[in-house]
């Protein structure tokens, strides 16, 4: 069967795609920007890309006609604009008009849980585009899921923060509010399931977990599955902006996504439109189950996706594809070349391979923690992101407060762009290549300042640059435990 798959670079999406590819199906993937797009050596034969863009109805005549069903599986949480609802009914408008010109016979769309009263925006965008699916001409199938429990999800990484973070949490009331997660594994079983069984042709069905909890019981729930003893006194004087910074400032969350969430945690999400099991009666993982699972991944480096992956086309984000030639005239740099040995080029590779998480910056990593809380007061997305493989980069994905423009191992290249709130643009770059028969590590950090209060910027801080760069080469250079996982 030849499927097409939207938002394959997100987080579902991601997930979904190797499962259909190893269930004997032809996928065509969509996507914005193709070299963000990294697939599995395994899987490059097996699949199609196509670029297109859902908010430019012209791109989408490169889906091919000849499809027999579709993924809908694009949105944004992060987007704080009061024309976030419009802008996702018009690109389901485009798809919609794009599907009806192929021989597609079935839509699925994953969306939220929407059995409450005085839905949030978020739950009444979802709403929406469920209204504009439904009038294709191939039949919908929509899947109604709550807070989705796995490595990497934005709900999972938030309650971990919470409870990693805070032995004691003062918290807003909306923690009482119930809800019914479910692991994303079942979620990918599900979507798997629906594909061309026409008993799911114009159903809609909630999909959860067995267990029904409150926030605040998901927390710790969490607390227990690690060992923590977590205290948490929830008041209702906290309002939604308030609970919005508490969330921000805490968790690895960006602003907007922390407003996000908090209008829609104040809806009871629990499945009452049953079906699905006629179609998979298979048991879902309990909430505890699928929080051990998820530290499982993490653990053995198996993160698949996170939700920072890829960059949400409702906020009309630029395309980094710009980004991957550095510009050179109007930049301030800072250059680093440091011998290295033939012996030693495997290694240094490695170095600049785990840069980041857990593993640090390679000095003065105090300094990087300081501008990261810098960085998220000024509302920014801070050092909390981290990296989702201590071992793997991959291009697109988020590493701290960088996004990874290129990641080219072969050629030894690492090219990162600055997401940190800055006067001007940011890149910082390592290259491992040899010059007049020796080996260099070159580290280099452009900056374009964005009128006089970027170049005040740059030149303020530029003794701790000196500093900062100069040790963090020399160190990558000369670390020596590769090994370490």
């Amino acid at each position: 069967m030849k499927v097409l798959l939207t938002g394959a670079n997100g987080y579902i999406g991601k997930r979904l795609l190797p499962v259909l590819v190893e269930g004997g199906h032809h996928v065509v993937c969509l996507v914005r920007d193709p070299s963000r797009f990294t697939v599995p050596e395994g899987l490059r034969s097996r699949i199609e890309i196509i670029t297109a863009d859902l908010f430019n109805s012209e791109s989408l005549a490169k889906i091919p006609h000849d499809i027999d069903a579709s993924y809908y599986l694009v949105h944004s949480m992060t987007q704080s604009s009061g024309e976030f609802r419009d802008l996702e009914r018009r690109a389901a408008d485009n798809f919609v008009a794009a599907v009806d010109r192929t021989n597609s016979k079935q839509t699925i769309f994953l969306s939220g849980i929407v059995n409450d009263e005085d839905l949030s925006e978020h739950l009444k965008s979802r709403q929406d585009v469920e209204k504009v699916l439904s009038r294709s001409k191939a039949p919908l199938t929509t899947l109604r899921a709550a807070i989705i429990i796995g490595s990497g999800s934005a709900s999972f990484e938030i309650i971990r923060d919470l409870v990693e973070k805070l032995p004691v949490m003062v918290a807003p009331k909306w923690l009482n509010v119930r809800c019914q997660p479910i692991a994303v594994r079942d979620v990918i079983r599900y979507l798997t399931a629906v594909l061309h069984d026409r008993r799911a042709f114009g159903k809609t069905f909630d999909i959860g977990g067995p267990d029904i909890l409150t926030y605040k019981e998901m927390l710790l729930g969490l607390a227990e599955v690690r060992g923590y003893r977590r205290f948490i006194i929830t008041l209702p004087v906290l309002s939604p902006r308030l609970s919005s910074y508490w969330l921000y400032l805490v968790t690895s969350t960006s602003f907007s996504l922390a407003q996000t969430l908090v209008d829609s945690l104040r809806n009871e999400v629990v499945c009452r439109l049953g079906g699905i099991e006629e179609i998979d009666d298979t048991r879902c993982l309990g909430y505890r189950e699928a929080v051990r699972n998820s530290f499982s991944k993490i653990e053995q480096n198996e993160v698949v996706s996170r939700w920072t992956d890829a960059l949400a086309s409702l906020e009309l984000n630029p395309e980094f594809g710009e980004y991957i030639q550095v510009p050179e005239f109007g930049c301030l740099k800072d250059r680093q070349k440091i011998e290295i040995s033939r012996s030693d080029i495997d290694l240094v590779t490695e170095n600049v391979w785990r840069i980041g998480g857990k593993r640090g910056w390679y000095f003065a990593n105090f300094l990087w923690v300081i501008r990261g809380i810098m960085d998220k007061f000024l509302g920014g997305v801070g050092l909390r992101r981290g990296r989702r493989s201590a071992t793997k980069i991959e291009t697109g994905e988020t590493l701290d407060f960088w996004r990874v423009i290129l990641a080219d191992r072969e050629n030894r290249r690492l090219l990162l762009y600055a997401e940190m709130r800055l006067p001007g643009d940011a890149w910082l770059e390592f290259e491992i290549k040899e010059e007049k028969g020796k080996w260099f590590l070159f580290q280099t950090a452009t900056f374009r300042p964005k009128g006089v209060l970027g170049r005040l910027y740059w030149y303020g801080v530029y003794p701790l640059h000196v500093l900062v760069f100069r040790g963090m080469a020399a160190n990558i250079a000369n670390y020596r435990e590769a090994s370490l996982r």
